[in-house]
């Protein structure tokens, strides 16, 4: 996950500089690892990272982060992505997700946005297993943070029989 998301973020860069803005990526230490579709991922981290440069603060920072969190017996993986624009209404946060759906219509328009883009990266993360959040206040930024299941990496150990005699 943490190379995916790099690759993202990379693939914005000349997006950020056009608007004066800054990508900050901090990685989780050790393996990220998820199973999944990786251009998908891209894509949901990238229409993530396209909203916060396009609606963050002009000039401002948006900051991604991919951390490891335990959920009750399971491990899961967070892909955070904090912008520091306006915030958004209590109101609107419920239905961010539906397709279509724009908090502010003739602003939405003139950046292009069609209102597809939250839709498909909730469609997406349910896909892989995960959940999608939206936390902000207004005048105090966003956070989007998808949650996905970290894959079980078991190391093949041949059966008894099969191995090896250790020497002395």
């Amino acid at each position: 996950l943490n190379e995916t998301v790099a690759a993202a973020i990379q693939s914005l860069e000349p997006v950020a500089r056009a608007s004066e803005a800054t990508l900050a990526f901090n990685p989780c230490e050790g393996p990220a690892i998820v199973l999944g579709e990786t251009d998908e991922i891209v894509q949901v981290v990238q229409n993530l990272v396209q909203n916060g440069l396009k609606y963050g603060r002009p000039g401002g920072t948006v900051e991604v982060a991919v951390r490891r969190i335990r959920q009750g017996p399971s491990m899961r993986l967070t892909v955070a992505v904090r912008d520091e624009g306006p915030g958004i209404a209590p109101d609107h946060l419920p239905r961010l997700t539906e397709r279509f759906y724009r908090v502010n219509a003739k602003s939405s328009r003139e950046t292009g946005g069609t209102g597809l883009g939250l839709a498909i990266v909730k469609h997406v993360v349910q896909r892989h297993g995960g959940e999608l959040s939206i936390e902000s206040e207004p005048g105090m930024g966003a956070t989007f943070r998808l949650v996905l299941p970290a894959a079980r990496i078991r190391f093949f150990e041949p059966p008894p029989d099969q191995r090896l005699e250790q020497a002395g």
